[in-house]
């Protein structure tokens, strides 16, 4: 019989991976990052998947689905059993697997990783490496393809993944901007999803009386707290770009009992500024859009109000809304908006119900 001699790359994918005093337990994950941070590669930003080394079993883009892998057992297509993820062929004869994602923001700082495994067992990555680089201008994508490209940086060093499970890391001490990033998977398999936490670095029109989105995600616009997100619903939906394509998209609260009751959502401007107009767009919710809302505002630089903050300004009054609809307030509409600036904005829902998009148009003061 031919005994089959073992190249240190096979040799690798039978050795423990080390361990790491930087893991963020599971339960902790969402806590952790969703309340200071966004993923600057969720495919809901617009990001891109430029290029991958293998995709056979299932595409790298849904790697960035915004929503948790799902798992259809007994569900086949031609190449084998159906996975939510990326999965690529065995016995890779490379050292990794790798896929190239041009952020859906101009750039970020990275503040974590959470790699997803969910349902891949026995053929999920036995471990990662995350790089990342930051380059500009219309050519930027063709030159981080380009073979050989050395502006590559190490962002999360190798770290060890086990079968269907939720695992993430801090990425600290790293302040410089990314505009793309490359997972690297140890040898190959399957990963469900890849998060990138981090911070927005906006890029601001140069004439600061130009009217920008100053809420917007894309702008470094982050919901800082909620009084609840129910239905599978997040509250950060409200500062994506576009109208969403279902219900799914936006932040729905339960339905209350309690006379009186209202829900409310905080929105960190991506940069302080003057009010000029506000959009609460309800598409798609039909029969379960809020009765009415009221904004309040308030400039509190980096602290984040607490929702009954005294400091708190009514900016637009109270207000009926109506299903599957932009509603726009301006003008005469606003009021304390005249020579002031603000930093946060407080959306409340009255009693109940789903809003899709809250956006916040202005100047930077």
């Amino acid at each position: 019989m031919e005994v089959q001699a073992l190249s240190p790359e096979i040799i690798q994918d039978t050795v423990s991976p080390p361990t790491s005093t930087d893991s963020v337990p599971a339960d902790l994950i969402d806590s952790t990052f969703k309340s200071t941070c966004i993923d600057l590669i969720s495919s809901s930003l617009s990001s891109s998947i430029l290029a991958f080394s293998d995709e056979f079993f299932a595409p790298a883009s849904n790697l960035t689905i915004p929503s948790p892998p799902i798992r259809r057992p007994g569900v086949f297509v031609p190449t084998g059993a159906w996975y939510d993820g990326w999965e690529t062929r065995r016995h890779n004869p490379e050292p990794y697997d790798w896929v190239i994602i041009k952020l859906g923001v101009a750039s970020g700082r990275v503040k974590g990783v959470e790699i997803d495994t969910a349902f891949f067992d026995g053929n999920h990555a036995d471990a990662v490496e995350i790089h990342g680089c930051f380059e500009v201008g219309d050519e930027a994508d063709e030159k981080v393809l380009k073979e050989g490209y050395e502006g590559w940086r190490q962002v999360l060093g190798y770290r060890g993944c086990g079968p269907s499970r939720r695992q993430a890391w801090k990425v600290e001490g790293d302040e410089r901007e990314v505009s793309h990033v490359r997972l690297c998977m140890f040898p190959d398999g399957g990963i469900a999803r890849f998060r990138l936490y981090g911070v927005v670095v906006p890029v601001f029109p140069t004439e600061v009386g130009q009217e920008v989105e100053l809420s917007a995600a894309t702008m470094g616009g982050m919901v800082v707290s909620a009084s609840e997100e129910h239905f599978g619903s997040s509250k950060s939906n409200l500062l994506l770009p576009g109208r969403g394509v279902d219900m799914g998209g936006g932040w729905e609260t339960r339905r209350s009992r309690e006379k009186g009751h209202m829900d409310w959502a905080v929105v960190r401007l991506g940069a302080r500024g003057k009010i000029g107009r506000v959009v609460v767009d309800t598409a798609f919710y039909m029969g379960n859009f809020p009765r009415a809302m009221r904004v309040h505002a308030a400039d509190c630089g980096e602290e984040t109000p607490r929702d009954d903050d005294a400091r708190w300004t009514e900016v637009v009054g109270l207000q009926e809304l109506g299903p599957d609809k932009e509603h726009e307030y301006a003008g005469s509409e606003l009021r304390n908006v005249v020579d002031t600036a603000y930093t946060h904005l407080k959306l409340t829902i009255i009693p109940d119900g789903g809003v899709k998009r809250f956006r916040v148009f202005g100047m930077r003061a």
